[in-house]
């Protein structure tokens, strides 16, 4: 039993929050009351879970004597020793191996989004982690691919969907930011950032602000546009969802609150599920959001 927990804590199911950008597609096609889209986007988010699971163990494979050193990392069961690499390597393999098949149920789309979704996070695990800005890039690209995910995964029920470029987007730069203040809050509190992860070497702390503030402020202006671009409101037969930005717009400089006063910001599927105000606004904007769709 305690080989299995060992297994389930290095598969990291809290960080598995990140696959819910895989219900996208069945909240803005307005199908969220199609039992059966439902299921498909549920499938879909389940076998990303798999894939996240077997990725996570093979980052800690990588960085596992690292993250001996690491204050906090350092009690993973890898690195601590409590879980074998054989049987860890052994664990993700199987994972891949089962899930990966899986995906072409859901259609041929999805198996190559699934596919492209684990090749880009290993090239990450073995290169892209240590060059700087691509780092961040690359992470955010996971994101991308989920969401493509998710509107891909329809197909075979609603063959025209697609993602707005506007939402497109704001995924690339909210996922950018989450990144890049990950990046900070490693370069701020680790006393050898660099020798940690090697990109942190090739960044200042006056470049990671302005990463931030960018990736910030543009997060938000693409989502602000996609409320009011044309093809939204002619898709939803609304404008109301302008009134959603509030919530972005608080979500954001909430999280920066908690990057710079609170040295926060190096988990954000944590800050996600633990920060009361952060919970209270996505759930806010979720409502907020469904109802106007609902109503429209």
């Amino acid at each position: 039993m305690n080989t299995v927990w060992h297994v389930l804590v290095s598969l990291r199911p809290k960080q598995w929050t990140k696959n819910l950008l895989l219900f996208a597609g069945v909240v803005f096609s307005k199908s969220f009351l199609d039992f059966s889209l439902v299921r498909k986007s549920f499938l879909g988010f389940l076998l990303f879970c798999a894939f996240s699971g077997a990725i996570y163990i093979i980052n800690d494979l990588f960085d596992r004597d690292k993250d001996r050193e690491h204050p906090s990392k350092r009690t993973r069961p890898i690195a601590s020793g409590t879980l074998g690499t054989s049987a860890a390597v052994i664990v993700a393999a199987v994972i891949l191996v089962i899930s990966l098949p899986l995906s072409w149920l859901l259609g041929s789309e999805f198996f190559f989004y699934s596919l492209a979704f684990i090749l880009v996070n290993g090239a990450y695990s073995v290169i892209l982690r240590n060059v700087v800005i691509l780092d961040v890039i690359s992470i955010s690209f996971s994101f991308l691919i989920r969401a493509g995910a998710g509107v891909v995964v329809l197909h075979t029920a609603i063959p025209d969907l697609e993602f707005s470029p506007w939402l497109w987007i704001c995924t690339l730069f909210l996922s950018l930011f989450l990144a890049i203040c990950k990046r900070r809050n490693e370069f701020s509190n680790l006393s050898s950032a660099g020798e940690h992860r090697r990109s942190l070497k090739e960044y200042s702390e006056h470049l990671l602000d302005q990463l931030v503030g960018m990736s910030a402020t543009s997060a938000i202006i693409s989502y602000s546009i996609y409320t009011v671009w044309p093809e939204t409101v002619m898709k939803f037969g609304t404008r109301s969802l302008v009134y959603t930005i509030p919530f972005v717009v608080f979500g954001i400089m909430r999280y920066l609150y908690l990057v710079y006063n609170r040295q926060e910001g190096g988990d954000p599927s944590g800050v996600l599920l633990t920060e009361k105000a952060i919970i209270i606004d996505v759930f806010l904007w979720f409502v907020t959001t469904l109802i106007i769709i609902v109503t429209a």
